[in-house]
C-alpha cells in the first residue's frame, strides 16, 4: 500500500515534469514577440527623417500651387457665368419688342434700372465693411460666400420679379469689392506660404518671424501672372456686349448701364471670352441685320457724343424661345455651383488658425479704422491715380472702343470676334509680367502706359464711318494692342501692391480693399461723363494716365531716396478668453483673467500710434512695431517671465524676515 501510494504520488507529480518544455517554448515565443515589437516601435534603419521632411514640404508646395490654380479657375467661372447671364438679359431687355412682350403685363419695365442701381451703389461704401467681412469670415470663406451670392443672382433670373432681382443685385454690389480684395489677398498669401515651404529650414520661418525684405517677391510675380492669365481667358467679351446694348438705349437707362458695366469690371481685366458663349451661340442668330440696326447712325469714333447716337431700339429679328433661355440659365447655374465647390474643396486656408484668431483679436473698431489710416502711406496715395485709371481704361474698352468704334463700324455680328481678340490678348500678354523677375517693378506699368498713350492718339485721329466692314483688320489690331496695355496695367498694379507689402501679411486685406474701392469710385466719374463727346473722354483718359505715370515716378523716386513712409500700427491681439486659445510654451492653461491686467496696460494706445519705416520697400519691424502672431507670443512670454520674477522676489523678501 505504501509503495502504491508512493507510486501514485510519483505518478501525480510525474505529469508536470514534461510541462516546462512546452512552457519554455511559450516563453521563447513571448520573447520573440517582444523583440519584434521593439523592432517595430524602435528607430527604423531605413527611415530617413530629412527625406520624409523634404517630401512633406514638397506636398505642401504642391498644395499651394493647387490653391492658386483653384482660386484662378473659380474666379474665372464665377465671372464668366455672371457676365454671360447679365449680357444676355440686358441685350434682350434692350429690345423694345421683347420688353413689351415680356414685361407689359407684369409692370417690370424699369426692373433693369432698379437692379443696376442695387449693383452700383453699395460698392461706393465698400471700404467701410470689406476688411470687417474678410476678417470675420476669413479669406477663403469670403471667396466662397461671394461665389454663392453670384449663384444666387443667377437663380433669381428663373423668376424675374422685383423681390427676387433687386435684393440679389444689391447683394452682388455688396460682394464685389470684398470678393476681389480677398482674391488679391489670397494670391499674395499663397506666394508667402510657398516661400515658407521652400525655405522651411530657415530660422525666421521656423519661428514665424517677419519675412526678410524681398524674400517672396519672385513668387508674388509668378502667382499674379498665373492668376491673371487664367482669369482673363474667361472674362472678356461678355462685358462689352452687356454694356453695349444697355448704353445705347434710352438715356436714363444708359447711365445705369454705364455704371454697371464698370462695376462688373472690378476684376483685373474686363471683357470675357467664355462669357461670350451665350451671345455667340444663342443670341447671335436672333439679331437683325447691321443695315437695320445702324440705319440712323451718322458718324462713329471720336466725332460722336455719347456712345452711338441713332442706334436702333429693335435689335432682335425674332424673339428666342423661353425654353431655350431656361436651358441656358440652367447651364450657367450648374457652372456657378461648380465654382462654389472649387472654392470650398480645392482652396486651402490663407492663414493658420492662430493667425486668423490674431487678425480678429485686434478689435472690430480698429479693423474699421485701419483702411482709412493706411491712406496716410504715400505709396498708396501715389498709386491711387493708377487705381482710378485702371477703372477708366476698363470702362473705355467696354463702353468706348467696343461700342463707339467696334459696333458702330463693324456691326453686332462682328463684335464677338473683336472682344475675343481683346480677351485672348489680355490673357496671353499677362504672362509678360514674368519679366519683372529680371527687370525693375516699374517696367509693366510704364510699358502698358506707353501702349495706351499711343493708341489713344491713334483713336483721336482715326477717321471712321458707320457700317464699314473693311475696317475689321485695323480694329482687331487695335483691340489686341489695347488688350496688351490692359494686361500690363492690371497685372502690374496687382504685382506692385504685392511687392510693396510682401512682408506685411497683416495688412494685405486693407491694401487690396483700398485698391478695389478706388476702382468703385471711378464708376461715378464715368457715370458723370457718359454723355460727353468722345474726344473729351479720350482726353480725360490721356490726362489721367499721364498723372498716374507722374505719381508713380514720384513714388519710386521717394523710395529710392529712402523717404520714410507712415504705416499705422496694428494693435497687439488681446487674449481675454478663458480656456484653450492656442498652445503656448509658458502656462498655456492660463485664463485671460489672470493676465489681462498687464496686457491691457501694454496694449493701450496701440491703435493710435504710427510707425515710420525706411522707404526701401519696408524694412524689418522694430521691437515695438512687430505685430505678427509670433511677436505677440514672444511678448506674452516675456511678460509672463517678468511677472514670475517679480513674484519670486516678493516671496524671497517675505521669507527673509521670518528666517
Amino acid at each position: 500500500m505504501m509503495e502504491a501510494s508512493d507510486t501514485e504520488e510519483f505518478g501525480v507529480h510525474a505529469e508536470p515534469l514534461g510541462a516546462p518544455i512546452g512552457g519554455n517554448n511559450e516563453l521563447l515565443d513571448v520573447g520573440q514577440e517582444d523583440n519584434q515589437m521593439e523592432e517595430f516601435l524602435g528607430p527604423q534603419a531605413e527611415y530617413n527623417e530629412e527625406e520624409e521632411e523634404r517630401k512633406y514640404y514638397r506636398r505642401k508646395r504642391l498644395g499651394v500651387i493647387k490653391n492658386v490654380l483653384a482660386a484662378s479657375v473659380g474666379a474665372m467661372i464665377v465671372y464668366s457665368v455672371y457676365m454671360g447671364l447679365l449680357q444676355m438679359q440686358l441685350i434682350l431687355h434692350y429690345d423694345m419688342t421683347y420688353r413689351e412682350v415680356k414685361y407689359s403685363n407684369l409692370g417690370l419695365e424699369d426692373i433693369d434700372r432698379k437692379m443696376l442701381m442695387g449693383i452700383n451703389v453699395t460698392p461706393i461704401i465698400s471700404l467701410l465693411y470689406t476688411p470687417v467681412l474678410i476678417r470675420f469670415l476669413g479669406t477663403k470663406w469670403m471667396m466662397f460666400l461671394a461665389s454663392g451670392i453670384y449663384a444666387l443672382f443667377v437663380s433669381t433670373n428663373y423668376w424675374e420679379r422685383y423681390y427676387t432681382l433687386v435684393p440679389s443685385a444689391a447683394a452682388i454690389g455688396v460682394a464685389i469689392v470684398p470678393f476681389w480684395a480677398s482674391l488679391g489677398n489670397y494670391i499674395t498669401r499663397m506666394a508667402q506660404q510657398y516661400y515658407e515651404y521652400v525655405n522651411y529650414r530657415e530660422e525666421h520661418v521656423q519661428e514665424q518671424k517677419k519675412l526678410p525684405k524681398g524674400a517672396c517677391h519672385r513668387y508674388i510675380i509668378v502667382f499674379q501672372s498665373v492668376f491673371n492669365s487664367i482669369f482673363n481667358v474667361s472674362l472678356r467679351p461678355a462685358f462689352v456686349h452687356a454694356g453695349f446694348f444697355l448704353l445705347c438705349g434710352v438715356e436714363q437707362l444708359q447711365k445705369h448701364l454705364v455704371m454697371s458695366l464698370y462695376l462688373l469690371s472690378l476684376p483685373p481685366q474686363l471683357s470675357f471670352v467664355f462669357a461670350e458663349f451665350p451671345m455667340r451661340f444663342v443670341l447671335n442668330g436672333h439679331l437683325n441685320t447691321n443695315k437695320h440696326i445702324l440705319h440712323s447712325v451718322k458718324t462713329c469714333g471720336a466725332n460722336i457724343s455719347g456712345l452711338i447716337p441713332g442706334f436702333n431700339t429693335t435689335i432682335l429679328e425674332r424673339l428666342p424661345r423661353s425654353m431655350l433661355l431656361i436651358e441656358v440659365e440652367s447651364i450657367l447655374m450648374g457652372f456657378a455651383f461648380l465654382a462654389m465647390i472649387i472654392f470650398l474643396l480645392l482652396c486651402g486656408a490663407a492663414y493658420r488658425p492662430t493667425e486668423e484668431i490674431d487678425l480678429r483679436s485686434i478689435g472690430w473698431g480698429n479693423i474699421f479704422q485701419l483702411p482709412f489710416k493706411h491712406l496716410r502711406d504715400y505709396r498708396l496715395r501715389l498709386l491711387c491715380p493708377f487705381f482710378i485709371y485702371s477703372g477708366f481704361e476698363t470702362m473705355f474698352a467696354v463702353t468706348g472702343f467696343s461700342l463707339s468704334y467696334g459696333v458702330c463700324v463693324l456691326g453686332l455680328d462682328k463684335l464677338w470676334l473683336l472682344i475675343v481678340v481683346y480677351g485672348l490678348s489680355c490673357s496671353v500678354f499677362s504672362s509678360l509680367s514674368l519679366s519683372l523677375l529680371y527687370f525693375p517693378r516699374w517696367v509693366c506699368l510704364v510699358a502698358g502706359a506707353a501702349v495706351h498713350v499711343t493708341l489713344i492718339v491713334v483713336l483721336l485721329a482715326l477717321p471712321l464711318r458707320p457700317n464699314n466692314p473693311e475696317m475689321l483688320g485695323p480694329l482687331l489690331v487695335i483691340a489686341a494692342l489695347w488688350g496688351l496695355g490692359s494686361a500690363l496695367n492690371k497685372t502690374g498694379v496687382s504685382t506692385v501692391l504685392g511687392l510693396l507689402y510682401a512682408e506685411e501679411k497683416e495688412r494685405l486685406d486693407f491694401v487690396y480693399a483700398i485698391y478695389h474701392w478706388w476702382q468703385a469710385i471711378a464708376i461715378f466719374i464715368v457715370y458723370l461723363w457718359s454723355n460727353l463727346p468722345m474726344r473729351a473722354k479720350l482726353s480725360i483718359l490721356l490726362a489721367t494716365l499721364l498723372v498716374a505715370c507722374y505719381c508713380y515716378w514720384l513714388m519710386e523716386r521717394r523710395l529710392l531716396k529712402k523717404v520714410s513712409f507712415r504705416l499705422p500700427r496694428i494693435p497687439r491681439p488681446r487674449h481675454k478668453v478663458k480656456g484653450y486659445r492656442y498652445l503656448e510654451e509658458d502656462n498655456s492653461d492660463e485664463s485671460g483673467s489672470e493676465s489681462s491686467d498687464g496686457e491691457e496696460e501694454d496694449g493701450e494706445g496701440d491703435g493710435a500710434e504710427e510707425l515710420d519705416r525706411e522707404g526701401g520697400g519696408g524694412g524689418q519691424h522694430a521691437a515695438s512695431g512687430d505685430s505678427s502672431p509670433a511677436a505677440a507670443r514672444r511678448a506674452a512670454e516675456i511678460h509672463h517671465r517678468r511677472r514670475d520674477n517679480v513674484q519670486a522676489k516678493e516671496g524671497e523678501s517675505e521669507e527673509r524676515p521670518g528666517g
